[in-house]
């Protein structure tokens, strides 16, 4: 059948709302979505028309195609996916995940009415950071705190607020590039700060810095460049360094530390990172960090340090514009109070259990998921090995954790090709590629996941 011939078969949108079908939807959805969904079911069907990709077309295909179509306009674009990839902070998979004591805190207060801004023993107007400033004080030794809603929206406040107008004086080598193009200077100079750019890429002094305060200077300011590593012939200024210049000048030192940690990891075999306690004591009146990194809470930009600057943050017009809501607070106050005892924050906050677990807890469930796979699988090969996980997020990026994988393979499909069909599984499952071989890092893999996997190349199977 020609091109022509099939385009006129094309049945009008009035006849298929007639369609059975159809009119189910039609009961359970606003009408207009499902016309649109049957113009744009037509529509599809005429550009497969027009590209030659059908030779023929039926009612029944059609109410197919109109059928997938509202069925994935049922599922929310936000949802659920598998992270096979062995990256425990993957920013595009959502970052940290919340604790159970996090997501129960935030269910309580987002079904509920709460105190959000209410002092209920004074009977009268409160402030949002009463919730969380207190436990933050006491787990950090700061002398204030206040949260906003990601750490680029810190960097901003603490600049707009402390240096407007004024320089901002930092080491070449610490204007970074974080996730999705934005640029460290970018952000600061969106605060109003200017920014001063002192010493080389791999190298800077003390004297830097000295050689360039003047009268206009508002801030010393020291990036911690989480997201990698300069080797070999290098140089930079301490933060204790720089609290003596700033005592010396009377001049606030500002460190951003991005991922923030509150546990040394030292002391668990990992390269040295620098914690938000560390930072404060060494000098830093002002520390800010994010809450959705290795803090492993919620998406938040965590402000810590001497109270005269938290104060003037607080009044700055633009804390409202970046203020955190309700069942972030919620989710951070529960995050932070497992902090109270390290060991129930390794085992109970998901990004710090993965990261600090154990290979060797790892080996039994890769395992059993081979086997699981095995069985719904036969004509793909399953095999568990060692491998390597990641941190993540910017963070720790020279840090390999040891991890047990499974590698797959199949004589019918390429890695690629397998990759594609489990991520367009109901529920995407998303891997890495290695050699041509499909890996599922265990240490991001659930338990409660283990079904769905096995169902996946169930079903891919059944098609070969």
């Amino acid at each position: 059948m020609d091109k022509k011939e099939l385009l006129r078969k094309l049945p009008k949108i009035d006849d298929l709302l007639k369609e059975d079908i159809v009119d189910k939807y039609i009961q359970t959805y606003f009408r207009t979505e499902v016309i649109d969904s049957l113009r744009e079911t037509i529509d599809d069907v005429r550009q497969d028309i027009l590209e030659g990709r059908v030779d023929s077309i039926s009612r029944e295909s059609i109410s197919k195609k109109f059928t997938e179509m509202m069925e994935e306009k049922k599922k929310p674009k936000l949802r659920k996916v598998i992270n096979a990839t062995g990256v425990i902070i993957h920013t595009n998979l959502g970052r940290s995940l919340l604790s159970e004591d996090a997501v129960k805190s935030v269910t309580e207060i987002s079904m509920n009415y709460n105190n959000l801004e209410y002092d209920i023993k004074a009977g009268k107007r409160g402030s949002r950071y009463s919730h969380v400033e207190e436990i933050i004080k006491k787990i950090t030794g700061a002398e204030a705190a206040m949260v906003v809603n990601n750490n680029a929206a810190a960097v901003m406040l603490v600049l707009n607020t402390l240096c407007k107008g004024k320089d901002a004086i930092v080491s070449r080598g610490q204007l970074v590039e974080i996730g999705g193009s934005f640029r460290v200077p970018s952000v600061m100079e969106l605060s109003g700060a200017k920014l001063l750019e002192v010493g080389t890429t791999n190298r800077t002094h003390l004297y830097d810095y000295e050689n360039n305060i003047g009268d206009n200077t508002g801030v010393l300011l020291k990036v911690h460049t989480s997201n990698f590593k300069i080797l070999g012939f290098t140089e930079e200024v301490t933060v204790e360094e720089l609290a003596g210049l700033g005592s010396k000048y009377n001049l606030p030192v500002y460190e951003d530390i991005g991922s923030g940690t509150l546990v040394d990891f030292l002391k668990y075999g990992f390269t040295y990172e620098p914690t938000v306690q560390e930072s404060l004591k060494k000098g830093a009146d002002i520390v800010s960090f994010s809450g959705d990194k290795m803090l492993g809470g919620p998406q938040a930009g965590i402000i810590v340090g001497k109270k005269e600057y938290i104060d003037r943050m607080k009044k700055n017009q633009l804390t409202r514009a970046l203020r955190i809501d309700k069942m972030t607070l919620a989710a951070l106050e529960a995050t932070m109070k497992l902090y109270l005892d390290e060991k129930a924050a390794v085992e109970k906050i998901p990004t710090m259990h993965m990261i600090l677990g154990s290979k060797e807890e790892l080996l039994p469930r890769a395992s059993r998921l081979a086997d699981m796979l095995r069985a719904a699988a036969e004509n793909f090969q399953f095999t568990v090995g060692e491998d390597y996980s990641m941190v993540g997020g910017g963070s720790m990026p020279e840090v390999k954790i040891p991890t047990f994988v499974i590698k797959v393979k199949s004589g019918d499909f390429s890695a690629d090709e397998l990759e594609r069909k489990l991520r367009l599984n109901d529920t995407a499952i998303i891997i890495r590629v290695s050699n041509d071989e499909v890996i599922m890092d265990l240490r991001t893999i659930f338990d409660r996941d283990f079904d769905i996997i096995a169902d996946a190349f169930k079903s891919i199977a059944a098609k070969i």
